[in-house]
């Protein structure tokens, strides 16, 4: 170990080794792209951890008890495993800056993960998600959240509490409409709406007071030139 950090990352080890769990200091874990088809439950013994890396594996499922694992306060990569749902715990960790759970088989998040309430950014591409829990509104944290490849046809009212959203990605869902909930983010400069089914655009489009790009390509629609126009003026770049 070297400064509080085990690096076993692309290591072949199929499991996690013995010396975890007798590490003292331990605060960043990488296990990535180990093969790893388990997390034991003594993960939440590791309460020092900060950082902890558990991507590119073929994990099915987490053990409850990573919820207390309080401490993190860095990364949680859970991105390309094969897992089909998040622990309710995953609540408990509510100093977690960065989630990603991309490249899963999720088909939703866990209500609790509104707990996560110091969360920046939270990456959840190509998850299979067919819905957003309202809890994700308690992310008030929240500036990035990048959602393509998913089968989403709505998000939930609450997301318009994220007023310090500033990139929110939708591209390749299955949206025919822009979600209402977008009309209440203030801080939102980014909006990717790439290959959806859009057929038309909501006025209220040109009041979002923060917005600088808006991605519409791959859609059925064609922009009223109005809107185009009162975009343009404020300095928004619309991509049609």
């Amino acid at each position: 170990m070297r400064n509080g950090t085990l690096d076993y990352w692309r290591h072949g080890l199929g499991r996690v080794p013995e010396e975890v769990w007798r590490a003292e200091g331990l605060r960043t874990l990488i296990l990535a792209e180990n093969g790893l088809t388990e997390l034991p439950a003594r993960i939440g013994l590791l309460t020092g951890l900060r950082t902890l890396d558990l991507g590119h594996n073929a994990l099915t499922a987490l053990p409850p008890e990573l919820g207390a694992l309080t401490g993190l306060d860095g990364c949680l990569y859970l991105h390309e495993n094969a897992l089909t749902a998040l622990p309710a715990t995953l609540g408990r960790l509510s100093r977690v800056r960065y989630l990603n759970v991309s490249g899963n088989r999720l088909t939703e998040l866990p209500e609790e993960i509104g707990g996560m309430a110091a969360l920046v950014e939270l990456r959840a591409r190509h998850a299979r998600l067919t819905r957003l829990p309202d809890g994700v509104g308690r992310l008030t944290a929240l500036r990035e959240l990048w959602l393509r490849g998913n089968a989403l046809t709505e998000l939930p009212g609450s997301l318009a509490d994220l007023g310090e959203l500033r990139e929110l990605e939708l591209r390749e869902n299955a949206f025919t409409a822009v979600p209402g909930a977008l009309r209440g983010l203030s801080a939102l400069r980014r909006l990717d709406l790439r290959s959806n089914r859009l057929m038309s655009l909501p006025d209220w489009l040109a009041e979002l007071p923060s917005l600088e790009k808006l991605d519409l390509r791959w859609n059925a629609l064609v922009p009223e030139p109005w809107l185009l126009g009162a975009l343009a003026r404020r300095g928004c770049e619309v991509l049609v």
